[in-house]
């Protein structure tokens, strides 16, 4: 970045100008609150000291391996130490971290690293199996493995590969972290399932995760040493940038690998959590949970949700539990959250279906963002009548670099100067915007991205399957899940566990489809399929 001069003759200089980026956050707070608990998961208990000596160390390590400034290093973990560790020894080595879902099939897998170039994976055992899989099927040279034996949670080192704690013992505790040059610097590479069955690579730069770290502080109207609770898979937009934030407020990073009512309730009453964000399906656990389950606490738990809205019933049912819900929207391409509902105090009084009917909007930009519009196909704001609808478009320091190696998605999605989202919405008259209808192909189930056009593809590899459409059907517990409608080849049978079951073989788990409906598909004169009553079935089934 040049030193600009302006009309004063002044400009930038060594003084007046430092690169943003949230690693900064830890150094500070590694000399204020050295003694301060950073990160907790069990037995496993590190103050800030002890937190900036293990990335420093990894950062070091990763360094020795070979591991340049710009190279790609890769996570397939669950949200453990070593998970919120690697979010800044990965950076402060240089380094890009590629945080990839641990619920995604091999092939997908093989296909990121490839496209990635991860040159290591720090890896839970639990995971190693389907790596081992993805390993075998990659074109390009196979990354070092490390392995992360989690004992807290049983799940023990197999031997093979070297461990993560052997690594860290590897690496310098002086280690001179290598800080960027420039702002624009990738920090992170995330994969998203788009609209094709291909996940496109989102590239972060430094300057973004510092501020949409920055903003979200305001948003969630945090003080000091906040307690966050990682609900939101660090995999997930780097678990919304939330593990970055915490250092900024001496914050505790309270660790949570499987995502139960019970380990919830247990974090809020035997931790003191006071903050997560999560889909609407973990408000339900928490309001369904049997009695056993539970456990009372005496302070309010502040929670972002993201993804579908909560039903009126579930936050009609949570609130009085002790929990505040604030509606937060995004997507990978914006780090996450990039509006909020933010409530006003006129708000206050409503109660029930008024009050929930509020708490459903997506809201406004968060502080970060420059702007959040509405526009119809010529880019045009569409009228603020909560009726009109358009497609929601972003422009603000929150938003990707954009596609790795990919310059036409890039190029689509920056159309006109804006990041188009893809996502539908109507703008009520006080500006605040709620979604409509989802970008037509996209399932949202339990807060991952499902590309119909994917589970399509997989389901036309059936030799029974002539025609088939993929909708979201509305589901209780995942918000929606992926329902088939399927035509039969003549003379061909198949049953739907049978299709359920190859799917399954060949995708995910939260791809497969959880309903498939047999039937002769509506179509178009021109032969396409009229996905829209297809919609329509599922929504009545």
């Amino acid at each position: 970045m040049g030193w600009m001069q302006d009309e004063t003759g002044l400009g930038k200089n060594a003084a007046n100008y430092v690169p943003l980026t949230p690693l900064s956050f830890l150094r500070r707070a590694a000399g204020i609150w050295p003694d301060h608990m950073a990160v907790v998961y069990g037995p496993h208990r590190k103050t800030y000291a002890q937190y900036i000596e293990r990335v420093t160390r990894l950062a070091s390590a990763l360094a020795r391996l070979g591991v340049q400034p710009g190279d790609v290093v890769a996570t397939i973990l669950p949200n453990i130490p070593a998970q919120a560790e690697a979010h800044f020894g990965v950076p402060a080595c240089g380094a890009v971290l590629n945080a990839i879902n641990t619920r995604l099939d091999p092939d997908t897998v093989a296909y990121i690293l490839d496209h990635g170039g991860a040159k290591v994976v720090l890896c839970d055992p639990q995971f190693l199996p389907m790596l081992a899989e993805a390993l075998d099927r990659m074109e390009g040279p196979a990354p070092q493995i490390i392995e992360v034996a989690d004992d807290h949670a049983g799940v023990h080192a197999h031997g093979h590969y070297t461990g993560y704690e052997a690594l860290l013992e590897t690496g310098d505790p002086q280690f001179d972290w290598i800080m960027p040059q420039d702002e624009w610097e990738s920090i992170a590479l995330n994969y998203t399932s788009g609209t094709t069955g291909r996940p496109k690579g989102v590239v972060y730069h430094h300057r973004g995760a510092y501020l949409n770290a920055m903003g979200q502080i305001v948003s969630w109207r945090m003080v000091l040493h906040p307690k966050y609770l990682t609900i939101v898979p660090l995999f997930h937009c780097n678990g919304w940038c939330h593990t970055w934030m915490m250092p900024a407020l001496g914050g505790t990073v309270v660790c949570c690998r499987d995502i139960t009512a019970k380990a919830i309730f247990d974090a809020i009453a035997d931790e003191g959590a006071t903050h997560f964000g999560g889909a609407p399906i973990v408000l339900n656990a928490l309001v369904n949970a049997p009695a056993d389950q539970r456990r009372d606490f005496d302070h309010i738990v502040e929670v972002f949700t993201a993804g579908a809205p909560p039903a009126p019933a579930t936050l009609a049912k949570i609130e009085p539990m002790g929990f505040n819900v604030t509606q937060v929207y995004g997507l990978t391409e914006v780090y996450g959250p990039a509006t909020e509902c933010t409530w006003k105090a006129e708000w206050e009084p409503l109660q029930g279906a008024e009050r929930a009917a509020i708490k459903a909007r997506q809201g406004v930009a968060m502080p970060f963002m420059e702007e959040v519009r509405v526009t119809d196909e010529a880019m045009e704001d569409i009228p603020r009548d909560g009726a009109a609808k358009g497609e929601i478009m972003f422009r603000g320091n929150g938003v990707m670099k954009g596609y790795y190696k990919n310059p036409k998605a890039t190029d689509e999605a920056f159309a006109g100067g804006y990041f188009h989202s893809g996502d539908i919405a109507v703008m009520h008259p006080d500006s605040y915007v709620q979604i409509a209808d989802r970008a037509k192909d996209i399932i949202i189930s339990g807060g991952e991205n499902i590309s119909s056009v994917e589970v399509e593809g997989c389901l036309m590899g059936h030799d029974a399957v002539l025609l088939c459409a993929v909708v979201a059907k509305p589901d209780e517990k995942w918000g929606e899940v992926p329902c088939a409608f399927v035509e039969l080849k003549d003379n061909h049978d198949a049953t739907e566990a049978d299709l359920i079951a190859y799917a399954r073989e060949r995708l995910a788990g939260f791809k497969t489809p959880k309903k498939v409906v047999f039937m002769e598909l509506p179509k178009t004169s021109t032969g396409k399929i009229q996905k829209f009553e297809l919609r329509a079935l599922a929504r009545g089934l």
